[in-house]
């Protein structure tokens, strides 16, 4: 989905003042004539190519404000991906994300703007390590975090996001589940789904793991009445002392509906600027952690992407079919 922020008048005599209305809150006026022209080729590039930009929700918002045609969380981008009607997707996100829209989109070119994008969980657990699950569990089910490659999708038997994964898990009706490899969400979605035992992989998000519940004290202390929101790969402590947690896209919508006077954020840090953007009578307070991996991407990069039709991703044949049905077993339990 599109989100429009909160305009203010620009400057006179600044280049795309429509659009420089969108970030003014976070873009200085003097540096946006450094990055004008590269979000006017962007612009131009991608009606010559055709193209469409998915940017996650972490994408910083010089990206997410200006040049991206869809922006969310994994599970929105994943459910987008499957309906873009373009030649070329360009993923402002992580390799992951460009592996599932690839997998969604056989027939079309998509690109990432830096191959060293990657994540700590999908570096976390490989294939081999799923199918010695697979021996040591025989008969349970394994579920398996779309932040992971292709190769661990194709192992597996659904796929799950932050946002769906109690649905998920729920919709298998399994006395047990594995769920991989991020340990910390496993461990809150089984909070909240009791009556199955999951088992868990050691994997962590380098973002979230870092967050401790004295973070949240403190905060609090310094901010009476702040309200606190955490992602479900913070450490179940740090859940615990939220007063919210869910997805990125949850945590939009928890915070535009409900409206609270001063928020937190415990999550990546482009998250609040985001949306700030959007809500500039909210005040949002920090600490964050930045995603070194996510801000790879710039204007620049995607700019060259499109110039060069580089970095193409690409899956293994071999495994593409079986990566895709984890996939798409995961789409259709919202239909459930």
């Amino acid at each position: 989905m599109r989100n429009t922020p909160v305009q203010a008048a620009p400057p006179p005599g600044l280049p795309l003042p429509e659009i420089f209305a969108r970030v003014s809150r976070h873009v200085p006026a003097i540096e946006w004539p450094a990055l004008a022209p590269d979000i006017e080729a962007i612009l131009r590039l991608k009606r010559e190519r055709n193209a469409v930009i998915l940017a996650h929700n972490y994408q910083a918002p010089e990206i997410f404000h200006t040049v991206a045609d869809i922006v969310g969380d994994s599970l929105a981008l994943a459910r987008e991906a499957v309906n873009v009607d373009a030649d070329v997707i360009v993923l402002a996100g992580v390799h992951f994300m460009a592996e599932t829209a690839k997998l969604l989109n056989p027939a079309k070119t998509v690109l990432i703007p830096d191959m060293g994008a990657g994540c700590s969980l999908a570096d976390s657990i490989t294939a081999e390590d799923v199918r010695g699950l697979r021996a040591r569990y025989p008969g349970v089910p394994i579920v398996t975090y779309v932040n992971t490659s292709a190769a661990v999708k194709a192992e597996s038997d659904l796929c799950c996001t932050s946002g769906n994964a109690v649905a998920v898990v729920r919709s298998l009706n399994a006395p047990r589940v594995l769920m991989i490899p991020d340990e910390f969400l496993a461990q809150n979605v089984q909070a909240e789904v009791p009556e199955v035992e999951i088992l868990t992989w050691a994997g962590h998000c380098e973002v979230h793991e870092r967050f401790t519940p004295a973070d949240i004290r403190d905060v609090r202390e310094s901010y009476p009445g702040v309200t606190v929101i955490a992602h479900p790969e913070c450490p179940p402590d740090v859940v615990a002392e939220s007063d919210f947690s869910g997805s990125t896209a949850m945590m939009m919508n928890f915070v535009t509906e409900k409206r609270p006077a001063q928020v937190v954020l415990v999550t990546e840090c482009s998250m609040a600027d985001n949306i700030a953007a959007q809500n500039p009578d909210i005040e949002f307070i920090k600490p964050c952690n930045m995603c070194p991996h996510m801000k790879r991407m710039s204007l620049g990069n995607i700019r060259r992407a499109l110039e060069t039709l580089t970095h193409e991703v690409t899956v293994d044949p071999a495994l593409a079919d079986r990566a895709r049905a984890a996939v798409e077993r995961m789409l259709a339990v919202r239909a459930r």
